[in-house]
């Protein structure tokens, strides 16, 4: 759409890279890459090319943040995918990355990084555990990937001790749930910490129709959520906020929740209408003609 602003950006630079990865993972990743493809780690199948297609991934997000904290855009979403090891279909640590290159060229202080992937956000939270200029917060399913983590109790280490919040939510969680947790202890926490910078890594699998995962949002809670953290950026860091997108697996209903993402950020609404906002309406009317059918209505 004209309405947005919409940008490339060249790959990471292999000096990117190397401020979060160790070079024998990074020529393991290229060399299965220029091979064919292969398996790098668990879960993590890569075909032929995904090392630089990664490396675009990671440039993508850098771009990112680097024109929100410009003043180039207000906000930015970087259609990207990501993270710290090769595991759940992830490679490189694109939020790191891109938060590393800030602070080393643009001289970026405290950063937040919110985790709404439905999964656990391990590589951050490994990456950030022991330092206190990046708070990470993460909401997940309480147990789902990695099998059988919650991590309530894993709070950061030495210097990053309180800097780093997991927010297991019980499977079956909503709309209610999720947004009371950003209430609850998101937004308070953004508050204390007072960042320049908000991220969210934007995954969508926590929706209703996800296949790896039991939770019960739509569109318009992710539409909710990104409001309420927007919110938290415009008092906290003058509506500094980038999205980064991760995880979703409803090839049919994550493009109605990404949407609703971009709406809220953009401030623009468009026409589309979420079937499954609309389902419950659907089913009075469809009851209500079975009713008059039947000689009840």
């Amino acid at each position: 759409t004209p309405q947005l602003a919409l940008r490339s950006a060249a790959p990471a630079s292999l000096e990117d890279l190397r401020r979060i990865h160790p070079d024998s993972y990074l020529e393991r990743f290229k060399a299965i890459s220029d091979n064919g493809g292969g398996m790098l780690g668990k879960e993590a199948p890569l075909g032929p090319g995904s090392y630089e297609i990664a490396c675009l991934s990671a440039g993508l997000a850098c771009a990112a943040v680097e024109a929100v904290l410009k003043g180039e855009l207000d906000n930015a979403y970087s259609l990207s995918r990501p993270p710290d090891q090769s595991m759940g279909f992830c490679f490189l640590a694109n939020i790191p990355i891109a938060v590393e290159r800030a602070k080393a060229q643009l001289g970026l202080g405290k950063v937040a990084i919110i985790d709404w992937d439905v999964h656990h956000g391990n590589g951050t939270q490994h990456i950030y555990l022991q330092r206190d200029d990046v708070l990470t917060i993460s909401l997940h399913q309480d147990g789902c990937f990695p099998p059988g983590y919650a991590g309530e109790d894993d709070r950061g280490v030495g210097a990053g001790e309180g800097y780093n919040i997991n927010i297991p939510l019980l499977a079956g969680a909503g709309d209610d749930s999720w947004r009371y947790a950003l209430e609850t202890i998101v937004i308070p926490a953004l508050a204390r910490f007072e960042p320049e910078l908000i991220i969210i890594a934007c995954g969508y699998d926590a929706n209703a129709m996800d296949p790896l995962a039991r939770m019960q949002l739509h569109s318009d809670s992710f539409r909710a959520m990104t409001e309420q953290v927007q919110q938290a950026a415009d008092r906290l860091c003058g509506g500094k906020l980038v999205m980064v997108h991760e995880g979703g697996y409803a090839e049919s209903y994550v493009p109605f929740c990404g949407l609703a993402v971009m709406e809220a950020l953009s401030g623009i609404r468009t026409e589309v209408q979420d079937p499954l906002t609309e389902f419950a309406q659907f089913q009075r009317q469809a009851i209500d003609r079975l009713a008059q059918q039947f000689g009840l209505l």
